[in-house]
Formats: C-alpha cells, structure tokens, sequence
C-alpha cells in the first residue's frame, strides 16, 4: 500500500490515487517541466492513506453513520454535525507509516532545498477539479508551513476539511457518496510571492466564454487574495492566437486597488495593508504576462479543454511559477451561439456600480447578511448584499437571486460561483453594504457589459433567447456599430461580417478622459483642477502622451481581437469643438463655435496646428495595434472630410505618422456624409480604399436640418427623394470606381423598405447597432430574397 507519491510519479490519470488538484500537479511536473514551464516540487498523500486513516481509528462505521443523520430537508443540523465530524478527525491519529513516509519525503525536500523547507499543504479530493464538478476552495489550503510535524498536523486538517459544513452539503447537491470520496494532501514547495506577486490565469473570458482571449489577474503578495476577494486585482486581457507571434500581445491592461498584501508570518500567514504607492503599480512587466501566457497555452493545449490556472512570481529568484492547473467548468461546456439577451425597458436612480458577472438582469429584496450565522435571514430569490464570501457561503448563495460584494475581482470566489450557478453578480461594488438599505426593493442590470449597476425599485426587463447557428445571413454585408470595447467579447457571438463602424470617442471619453492636446502641452494646461486630475490619471507615465496611445489602442485592440480576422473600420475621431471642450484640459485647446455641427470637425482637425499633435498620438496608437498587436484586420475611416484636397492632406499626414495606404493591407475609407462626397465620388474614389455613407449627416446636410432641433426634427427623414437621391449616386460612383461602400444607420433595421432600397443599389455592407442586428438582417434576407424573385 502506498501512502506517498512524489508528483515526479504522478499523472493524470491518477486522480482516483491522489485526487484532481494532485494528479494534476503531477502531470505538469511529468510532462510540462521539460517544455520550460515551472512547477514546485513536491508529493502527495494518496487515497489509500486517508482511508487507512480512518480504518485505524475506527472511524469507518460512525463518521458516515453520522453524515446519514444530516437533515436533508432544511439543514438546520448541518454545522452541528460538521463540527463533530471535524472533531472526530482531528482526535484521530495519523497512521505511523503515513508519518513516516510523510516525514521521509519532506527530508528529501530539505535535501534537495538546502535547508528546512516551506511548503503549502492543499487538500485535493477524489473527484476534485473534475470538468462536472470544481469542488472549487471548498477544502482547505495551508500556507507557510515548516518542519515535518506541523506538516504533519496540516495533513490532518486537510482530512478534517473534508467534513466543512460546505463540503458535506456540496457533495449532497452533486450526488458524490461521502463513502467514495477520500482527501489527499499534497506537500509543495512556497513560492516566495509575499515578497512578489501572484494570481489566477484563465484561457477562456470567464464572463462571456470567448475562447480567443487569456485572462490573466494579479495581486501583490500570496495569490489567497485574489480567491477570496479581498482586493481588486491587476487584470491582462491576451489575445490568445498571436501570442508569441506578434511583439505585443497584450490587449488590455487595467490596474487593480490591490489594498491588501498577505505575506509569510510564523507559520502562516498575515493580511496586511499595502503601502499607497505600491497600490498604485502594476504587478507585472509585460514581459512577464507574456511569459504566463504562453504557459497557459502549453497547459492548454496538453489538457485539450480550457483551463483555470493559478501562478505565483518567487520575490529571491524572481522566477514565474504555476501553482495548480484545473479545468474551467463553466463556459468550456456551454454553447455560445444560445445566448440569452437581456434589455432593460427603463431606468431609475442608480445605488452602486461594479463588476458585473454574468449578463442577465435580476430584482429582489436586498437582504445584508454580514456572516454565515445570519444566512437564515436570506430568503430565496431575495438579494445577497455582504462585503466578501468565502466557500462557506455557497448553500446561502444558492438562495439569491443575485450576488452583490462590497469587495473583490472577476476571479474572487464570489464570480467564480455566480457563474457556476448561473446568477446575477456584481462584485467589487465599493460601499454597496452601506448605500443599499436592509429589505429595500432593488433591480441589478448586468446587460451593459462589464460595469453592473444597481437601480432603486424593480424596473421592467424583457429576455431575448437567440439560436445565432439558425440564424441564414445574407449575401450583402451585416455588420455591426460599437464603441464600447467591454461589450466586445459579447458581440463577437453575434451574426455579422464584422464591424462596420468603431467610434472612438467613447473610449477617449470613457477610458482616457483627456483631452489629446492637454497631454501634448501638458505644461502648458491652465485649468489647475483639471492638471491635478490628468497626473492623477497619468502618473505611471514619463511621457504621458503614451497614456493616450496605451490607452486607446488596448480599446481598440479589444473589439479588433473579440472579431478578428473579421474587419473592423476604425473611424479616427470625431468630436465637435463643444464635445473635445469637455474633456480635462479640453476648453483650453478649443474654439468656441456658433455651429459646431458643421465647424471644426473631422478631417478639417487633422492637418490643423491646433489638432495635428493630437491626431498623430490617434495614429501612433493605431500603429500599435496594426503593427506591435498585429490586428491587420483594423482599417481607418476618416470623418466629415469636406473636399478632395483635404482628403489628400490627411492621408499623406498619416503616412508622415507611420500610416501608409497598402502597408500590410492597410486601407483607409472615408465617410460619405457631406454633398460634396457624393457629387465628387469619383475623385474621392482615387483617395479613399471605400466609403461608409453616415445617413444621418447626409441627411442633414442634404435637406439643410440641424437634427438637433427639436422644432424642425419632424422634416428629418432619411427616406426623403432627395436623401435617397444621394445614396444611390455615391453607391453607383463607388462601384463603378472600384471602391466598397457601406452605411451605417438605424434605418434598414427600422424599415424594411429601406434595406431594399440599398439592396437593389448594391450596396456592399450595411452596419446596424446590436440591438438592431438581427431585424436589420431580417430585412436584408427579405429584400435579396423579393430581388430574386423580380429577376
């Protein structure tokens, strides 16, 4: 009978022996150590141990005669007989051969170490880290442990864990027999990550299940933060194919609060405060992420499924580590093309924002539950408001019918079981236990990407269920309209040719919140108030025009991964002078206009001394993400660009900045949105690669309507003669130049007559906003379908 194993013995295949988490520790020792990735070394107790364990204790018969006693209907004995479970063990003794091949093993560890080791002492159960079940943190892990007899005593917790109140009621729910279920306890090595970093690494977006993307979370010090969800990680976004392919891979990089720091302490481990200015900094160089990255693709690709990582950085060596690898059980067995859409059909006073887990949308009574010893004031379908969880809230959490925590990120340990049990959750919503009052009615709204919002009262929702593999597309071109890069990954499932239209005013709005010049004359900026916001926003940065760069290019970079190699026509900005007025620092750079509508806008900035710098940090930032990401697929449109000659200037402008026409099949399009575009398309046409007709600006300018005015709005109507007048020409001039053309614009959604319309003049693409998608391809399949039938 073996009672050890060292991973260098143990494989997959061995779950039944040493458990998942073990048998997968092992393999990765085996087969992964020889293609450069780290794994700490250690060993393992085996199944046969635990039950020898109980076997000499005589526990066999009365520890499960004792679980046969819990109260299935209601629970009310669990904990009771949880804690006289625990008790039974952990006044047993461990078998004499099992200390001594434990203590065998730990002295080859301090050999092979060079002085008295510190391990961590994980339980790893049976029927752990199975794709049908994560038994995810419902056992016990113990960190900074020292010398053969407190390894020894861990060893038995970890037996003893297996009798948490959690645990018992886990194996209930998911139909696993107590009797078939044994615990082994693997001894491995610490990583010194107190005095580095550590976190989590997913190969799947955990929130929306796009399979392209590697997620990668970190947190100052031991990794037990980031699970329990005590702090607000770093988070690295990868684009999964190009890395180690391209020169920057990473997509996405947001700096997380990470207030706390847990460390070593006398055989332990203690949280405590991180210092501000290290807060403040990012956990990892990018050299680093990609390091992990390309691990987690080795990983991934020997386990052929998506997997959940855990890593850790030793603060001696600076050496990267992987922890543990299990198998993401979620989005991994779900088919993306059935997605449920959910539309909020009002809004109401926002209460508290966070990270939203999950996409739908939920109302309930808020009931605040401060511990597990007041879960029996949780009703079912009310809403579960507390600071953090930790697995001993998961039979309260089942209750919900949404999770909302004060603290924690989209890999804490209350996402990680939202998204297992399939509820609303919104997690890290600062202060959420002190703005939502006790038994207050209250409508959780995740449908709007990854920010979640909680509304007072119960506002109305309606549930949209979509078959997108059913779904017949078109021959003409459907695509779509975004800005937000958040809901990227969302829409990436959705049925369409790409995307038509990406305005990048959102992101500098939203993201960057400063205006390009602002940053460029940083020195020069008056507005004391708005400066101090700027560093606040800039700090990291020596130069912080590369803020502008880092930042919009990771926004766009986002929506070009979530749909590549699908196109996706960036249109280069186009705020009016009003609108760039309101961003930080923005009032000093810019004009005051009677009629910003048709003044100092689009191309007219571009070559202009008071834009030109600004621009050429927009160009700079597309150059990262054609040339260091390597989204090729991203082509440029220029805006409102009113004459021939203006257009020449900027595309030789931005072949001055690093944009050439033709460089790795970079086209640039021009926006069919003012008369003269129309009349001289065919000029435009030698210019441009394409054209993308704005209907809403033609339509404006054609009839000599501001749409703003609410006076007049009811003249504005794109169906107007002379409106269509414009957009058959520019769509005939385009063709016959060789050019593509496409529209952007809500009516071929709205009317049917009007997607005909463009079809019969064959136009090449039409964009619609999501929501507007699948009856914009409806009409479209109509309108081919009646021209077939006319032929």
């Amino acid at each position: 009978m073996k009672y050890t194993i060292p991973f260098s013995k143990i494989a997959i295949g061995d779950v039944a022996v040493v458990g998942g988490k073990n048998a997968s520790l092992g393999e990765m020792v085996q087969h992964l150590h020889v293609l450069g990735i780290r794994v700490p070394d250690g060993f393992a107790t085996t199944a046969d141990a635990y039950y020898d364990f109980l076997k000499s204790n005589n526990l066999e018969v009365s520890l499960f005669a004792l679980l046969d006693k819990v109260n299935k209907a209601d629970y009310l004995n669990l904990n009771s007989i949880a804690k006289e479970a625990r008790e039974m063990i952990l006044n047993a003794s461990l078998p004499r051969p099992l200390v001594e091949d434990i203590a065998y093993n730990y002295n080859l560890l301090s050999l092979k170490a060079g002085r008295t080791p510190d391990v961590a002492v994980r339980s790893s159960a049976t029927a752990e880290d199975l794709p049908t079940a994560s038994f995810a943190g419902m056992h016990e892990s113990f960190l900074n442990v020292n010398g053969a007899d407190a390894v020894l005593a861990a060893v038995k917790k970890c037996y003893a864990s297996l009798f948490q109140a959690r645990a018992i009621k886990y194996r209930i729910d998911n139909g696993f027999d107590h009797r078939r279920v044994a615990l082994s306890a693997g001894i491995q090595l610490m990583v010194r990550a107190d005095l580095a970093s550590s976190g989590v690494c997913f190969t799947i977006e955990p929130d929306s299940g796009f399979r392209n993307a590697i997620v990668l979370t970190s947190c100052w010090g031991l990794g037990e933060n980031i699970v329990q969800g005590t702090v607000v990680p770093d988070e690295f976004h990868l684009f999964k194919p190009f890395v180690g392919k391209v020169k920057n891979p990473i997509i996405s990089k947001k700096i997380g609060s990470k207030l706390k720091t847990m460390v070593y302490a006398d055989n332990g481990v203690v949280n405590q405060d991180t210092p501000p200015e290290k807060a403040a900094q990012i956990t990892l160089t990018d050299a680093e992420v990609v390091q992990l990255a390309q691990w987690a693709l080795l990983i991934e690709g020997h386990y052929k499924m998506p997997m959940d990582i855990e890593w850790a950085k030793d603060g001696h060596s600076n050496e990267l580590f992987i922890l543990q690898a299990r198998p993401e059980t979620v989005h991994s067995t779900m088919n993306p093309m059935l997605v449920k859409e959910f539309r909020l059909k009002q809004k109401g006073e926002i209460v508290v924002t966070g990270s939203a887990i999950g996409s739908g949308i939920s109302s309930g009574v808020a009931r605040l539950i401060e511990s597990t010893k007041d879960a029996h004031k949780l009703n079912e379908g009310e809403v579960l408001v507390t600071d953090l969880t930790n697995p001993d809230w998961d039979p309260i959490m089942k209750k919900a019918a949404a999770i909302i925590t004060n603290k924690g990120g989209r890999t804490s340990h209350a996402a990680i079981i939202a998204r297992e049990m399939g509820t609303v959750a919104i997690v890290g919503a600062s202060g959420a236990t002190e703005k939502i009052r006790e038994g207050e009615l209250i409508t959780i709204d995740n449908s709007q990407g990854k920010k979640g919002v909680v509304y007072k009262g119960k506002l109305e929702w309606e549930t949209l269920e979509h078959d997108f593999s059913k779904i017949k597309m078109p021959q003409t071109k459907a695509m779509l309209i975004l800005a937000d890069p958040d809901k990227a990954y969302k829409y990436s499932f959705y049925p369409s040719a790409g995307v038509g239209l990406l305005r990048m005013e959102f992101i500098i709005t939203n993201t960057i919140k400063v205006h390009p010049m602002a940053l460029v004359n940083y020195d020069q900026v008056t507005d004391q108030g708005a400066k101090q916001k700027i560093e606040a926003l800039t700090f990291q940065y020596a130069d912080r025009k590369n803020y502008f760069i880092d930042k919009l290019s990771q926004g766009i970079a986002t929506i070009a991964a979530a749909f590549y190699p699908r196109e996706v026509i960036v249109r280069m900005s186009d705020f009016k002078s009003n609108e760039y007025a309101n961003l930080l620092g923005g009032r000093q750079f810019e004009l005051e206009e009677e009629n910003p509508m048709i003044g100092f806008r689009g191309a007219s900035r571009y070559y202009h001394e008071r834009y030109k710098e600004g621009f050429k940090l927009e160009c700079e930032a597309m150059k990262v993400v054609r040339n260091e990401m390597g989204f090729t697929n991203v082509k440029l449109m220029i805006p409102f660009c009113r004459t021939v000659e203006e257009g020449k200037k900027v595309v030789a402008l931005m072949e001055e900045f690093g944009l050439r026409r033709g460089d790795k099949r970079l086209e640039i399009y021009v926006m069919a949105e003012i008369p003269s575009n129309v009349l001289l398309a065919k000029e435009f046409a030698e210019v441009f690669d394409g054209f993308s007709i704005g209907s809403n600006d033609l339509t404006q300018l054609t009839l000599g309507i501001d749409r703003d005015s609410a006076v007049i709005s009811n003249l504005f109507d794109e169906n107007n003669p002379a409106v269509k007048q414009m957009i058959a020409r520019v769509i005939v001039e385009a063709r016959a130049s060789g050019a593509k053309i496409g529209l952007c614009g809500q009516a071929p959604s709205d009317d049917a007559s009007f997607a005909a319309f463009l079809i019969d003049q064959q136009i090449d693409s039409i964009s619609f906003n999501p929501d507007a998608l699948l009856g914009g391809i409806e009409n479209m399949n109509k309108a081919e379908k009646n021209k077939l039938l006319v032929k």
